[in-house]
């Protein structure tokens, strides 16, 4: 029904428009009392054979929902409802920001993706963090894992950025499970500059020197882009060696451009941003088995990038990741999604190479 009727339907209008209607659409139904009963009880998947073990924590299933979906820790309870194991909220900057002007999320239907250029439109660190410090307290018997993804606000210059990190950091460090730096959004001006790996290896140390100084250090991963050559690939290998974070989520969008179904007239229309979804499935499939080939299996790998199904999910699996995500499929393909990449799971009893046990406190 979803797809024959709803999405048509949603199809009509502005995709940002249509992203928040059905963000509150779905806020205001959950606080109907029974609904999200009635939701866990459709979409929800417990079964000890599906809980992973990664990075010291325990996930009750290996299918996240990636970051830019909850940018302000609006959603994490009803995502949780809808059969998630994890949350990555963000990206969050330590001010708010409006991000680029609007139109800046484009719909290709003929390729099952998206393009962006958000931008970082966030309310601020600040109010994520309390309202996640409000899910803790009111999760109930929820077993979901909360992941921060945190950024630099736009006019902060690179040469400063560290600080904004930080910020970010000590801000949600007691309302997240592990966090994840982004330097690959190709949307913020000059912001892939950080991946190289002179200030990439120095923001990473600097978080991690803060992060060791607390009581119960927590995992830090690094979002990478997938438009990264092997030599850098190489790079980030040997710097997630020097700096002891936890692992490496594979991948962010992409600017490339090449091989998309929709009419070149139209994506020149639309312009600059990143492209999500199915056209970006085979690279970010390609980085996930180069890092963990290369690496040896060093590290654990968060795999997001076209996945649509369950084969999709266990690509990527196979390849090497120890985790999935889902964001631009969850839209083109609705609610049942994760549900039915864990049953799916379940009934091939999938091997997952890439499976690592690291703890926060060795990374």
């Amino acid at each position: 029904m979803y797809k024959r009727i709803i999405l048509p339907l949603l199809f009509r209008f502005d995709a940002e428009t249509i992203h928040h209607t059905v963000t509150s659409l779905l806020k205001f139904a959950f606080a109907i009392p029974g609904i999200s009963a009635i939701s866990r009880k459709l979409f929800v998947l417990s079964d000890p054979r599906l809980e992973r073990t990664v990075f010291g924590l325990t996930f009750p299933n290996p299918v996240g929902m990636a970051a830019g979906f909850d940018k302000n820790a609006e959603l994490v309870s009803e995502l949780s409802d809808l059969g998630f194991g994890f949350v990555e909220i963000g990206t969050v900057t330590p001010r708010p920001q409006p991000g680029n002007p609007r139109p800046r999320l484009f719909r290709l239907k003929a390729d099952g993706g998206l393009i962006n250029r958000m931008g970082f439109n966030n309310k601020g660190v600040g109010p994520a963090a309390e309202r996640l410090r409000d899910f803790k307290r009111n999760r109930g018997n929820r077993r979901v894992i909360v992941g921060g993804n945190i950024g630099k606000n736009k006019d902060t210059p690179n040469e400063n950025a560290l600080s904004d990190y930080l910020t970010g950091f000590q801000e949600l460090f007691d309302a997240v499970d592990y966090f994840v730096v982004n330097v690959s959004s190709p949307n913020t001006p000059g912001l892939r500059d950080l991946q190289e790996r002179e200030p990439l290896t120095r923001l990473l140390t600097a978080l991690q020197t803060e992060n060791h100084r607390r009581l119960n250090p927590k995992p830090i991963l690094l979002k990478i882009a997938p438009d990264l050559t092997n030599g850098q690939l190489d790079d980030i290998i040997a710097i997630v060696t020097d700096t002891g974070i936890a692992g490496i989520i594979a991948t962010n969008t992409t600017i490339n451009r090449d091989g998309l179904a929709t009419d070149p007239a139209t994506v020149a229309q639309i312009g600059a941003g990143g492209v999500s979804g199915r056209p970006l499935r085979e690279r970010a499939t390609e980085v996930i088995r180069y890092l963990h080939q290369q690496s040896g299996g060093a590290f654990p790998i968060i795999g997001v990038g076209g996945i649509f199904s369950a084969a999709d999910a266990q690509e990527k699996l196979l390849a090497g990741a120890s985790l999935v995500q889902v964001y631009t499929s969850f839209i083109y393909e609705g609610p049942g999604l994760a549900i039915q990449i864990n049953q799916a799971l379940l009934a091939e009893s999938v091997t997952q190479p890439g499976l690592e046990t690291r703890s926060a406190n060795r990374s």
